[in-house]
């Protein structure tokens, strides 16, 4: 299934379940005008073409003690393949790490990390992070407020 093979109700389906991944199949098949039959077919399908990758809960991070929400810059100290991989293979093995992206202009990478306070980051990069491979510098931003995250897609 390629994207342009969506259809209305694909499109539907995929709306609904960005909003709720509980909602059960009944209800999802109603709200796309479709069978519930065919709404369970139609998932599977936009599973296995990977149009959905999981569906998971959206957990509250102040409840968890992991208040801080941060955003580090990384500049490596070489830009050739074997330092990207290195720095990947190990940026995955750091659990605080929410989100790693490989981005152009004044930074190799950007990190969103969830750690408890700054105390905690501070150890977070003292131990973790500058010891990764490759790194020249970090620059870190803390967020002061959460506007937007973790919005649905506009499909």
């Amino acid at each position: 299934m390629e994207e342009r093979s969506l259809d209305k109700a694909d499109r539907k389906i995929l709306r609904f379940l960005q909003k709720d991944g509980r909602m059960a199949n009944a209800d999802l098949a109603v709200k796309a005008n479709i069978s519930a039959a065919t709404c369970h077919r139609r998932i599977q399908m936009l599973f296995k073409a990977g149009f959905i990758r999981s569906i998971r809960a959206l957990l509250d991070p102040a409840l968890l003690d992991l208040g801080s929400l941060v955003l580090v810059g990384v500049v490596l100290d070489r830009s050739t393949p074997e330092s990207f991989a290195a720095f990947e293979r190990a940026i995955r093995e750091i659990p605080a790490v929410l989100d790693c992206h490989l981005v152009a202009g004044d930074f190799d990478y950007f990190l969103k990390i969830r750690v408890k306070d700054m105390t905690d980051f501070n150890r977070l990069h003292g131990s973790k992070l500058l010891a990764l491979p490759g790194v020249r510098q970090t620059r870190t931003f803390f967020v002061m407020k959460e506007v937007v995250d973790n919005a649905p897609l506009d499909i």
